[in-house]
């Protein structure tokens, strides 16, 4: 196949292809291909589509979860496929399909440039925009999603399309909020904003008193500006030697926050928080890019166990109901809920699928299953949380905090028709198969699938 690598079941370096980001999930697709540019994408997609075989596409693989059996799929990683270019000017980033948000943010920083960047630094920025994309800026600038200005991206029929408000807008709008259904995305163009450094950090308090925390920083975000983005968490940080020696095997209630602003500014917003005595402060102004160590995500792959939901607000017997179940040995790592609204809940008229959050906050728990037993653990807590927080459920969910299968409005809302229009229209074969289908209007045409993919087959 011309210049494609192609990696098989047989061929030394498989399980290295194969893998995801998360490492709990075991991929085993017929073959794995591995485009370093976007022709050579077009030319995999063609591949696939002659032999009967579903698309895939992967950057990362951190909510792999969903996708189920891909043994007669194509997984396309656009890994290799990382450039980045910044025009400061304009203040637009183009960032490749396969580009991570640590690129992206380190080549912003010199011009003074800030990007709507994912919480952690390698997570795909392709992935991370289908899906929405809530930043630490979120507040103050809305869904990542809606301020992209262009997607390339390789069609079902092999070819390669420029996306934008004025070229195939209906597809411009699917892949804004639509997943991973309409095409393998080789090229993103997305905003930039004139932001050098922000005032962040993290309050540490004994894990002992999460209730107390979580009422006090819940009441706080009433009172906060949009230039404010903050989360309540509950974390436990493993005994393991990535983990500093302060944190180690540790348990804390946590309020992550940003605020777009002076520090003097900050200090004054952040002092009702302060004065309940944290054990441990980190807060400071930091260069926008270091923003990606905020969350203290892994920097490199583990396994997980976890999901989300959004909330329409987040109430006193909600957390206290959570927090009841986290004051004991728990199995989970991380509990958080993040505050939403600002500029989250405007549907403007030139925004994509997920044209706004419609919920007060948004909530994600995990585990590390680091055995069958602790596995169960993990399940069975998740799906307590949900549970508890099942009252203050807002009926929708947020695509890239879905790390179970899930279909419909649900996680689509009023858009899903629409998308199930743009599909047909432009993948009416349902060659794509991403972590939350989105079927055509009119059902799949038929195709035929082979069971497996002969190796070393040469492509005209």
């Amino acid at each position: 196949m011309d210049n494609v690598t192609l990696v098989f079941p047989t061929d030394e370096g498989w399980d290295s292809a194969r893998q995801a980001w998360n490492l709990a999930v075991d991929q085993q697709p017929a073959a794995v291909a591995l485009p370093e540019s976007a022709e050579e994408v077009a030319q995999a997609v063609r591949f696939a589509r002659d032999r009967g075989l579903r698309v895939v596409p992967q950057s990362t693989g951190h909510t792999a979860s969903p996708l189920g059996d891909l043994s007669g799929a194509l997984l396309v990683k656009t890994e290799r496929l990382r450039s980045v270019e910044i025009d400061p000017e304009a203040r637009i980033a183009s960032a490749d399909g396969g580009a991570l948000w640590m690129d992206v943010t380190r080549a912003a920083a010199p011009h003074g440039l800030a990007a709507l960047a994912g919480s952690s630094p390698d997570v795909g920025v392709a992935g991370y925009h289908l899906g929405g994309g809530i930043s630490w800026l979120a507040r103050k600038y809305g869904l990542a999603a809606n301020n992209l200005t262009a997607v390339e991206l390789v069609t079902a029929d092999g070819r390669i399309v420029r996306a934008d408000a004025e070229n195939e807008p209906d597809l411009f709008w699917a892949v804004r909020g639509g997943g991973g259904n309409f095409g393998v995305v080789t090229k993103l163009e997305l905003r930039l904003f004139p932001i050098a450094e922000v005032y962040a950090g993290t309050l540490f308090f004994p894990a002992d008193r999460l209730r107390e925390v979580l009422h006090a920083w819940r009441e706080w975000t009433d009172t906060v500006p949009d230039e404010v983005m903050s989360v309540g968490r509950f974390m436990q940080f493993p005994p393991i030697p990535d983990v500093p020696e302060p944190l180690r095997g540790r348990s804390f209630a946590l309020v992550e926050a940003t605020f777009i602003g002076s520090e003097e500014d900050g200090v004054e917003l952040l002092r009702p928080l302060r004065d309940l005595g944290p054990v441990m402060d980190t807060f400071a102004s930091i260069p926008v890019q270091t923003l990606d160590k905020l969350h203290m995500d892994p920097e490199h792959p583990v396994p997980g166990i976890g999901d989300g939901m959004l909330l329409s607000d987040l109430t006193p017997d909600a957390i206290d109901r959570v927090a009841e179940l986290l004051s004991g040995a728990s199995s989970l790592l991380s509990v958080e809920f993040r505050h939403l609204g600002g500029e989250l809940a405007n549907a403007r008229p030139e925004n994509g699928a997920f044209a706004s959050v419609e919920a007060g906050f948004a909530t994600f728990a995990v585990g590390i299953p680091m055995t069958p037993e602790i596995a169960a653990g993990v399940e069975s807590e998740i799906a307590y949380v949900q549970a508890a927080l099942a009252p203050v459920d807002a009926g929708r969910m947020y695509l890239n905090f879905a790390e179970k299968p899930r279909t419909g409005k649900v996680l689509f809302g009023d858009a899903y028709h629409r998308l199930r229009e743009v599909k047909a229209a432009y993948d009416p074969e349902d060659l794509f198969k991403a972590n939350h289908p989105v079927p055509p209007a009119r059902g799949p045409r038929p195709r035929h699938r082979t069971a497996a993919v002969e190796a070393r087959v040469v492509v005209d």
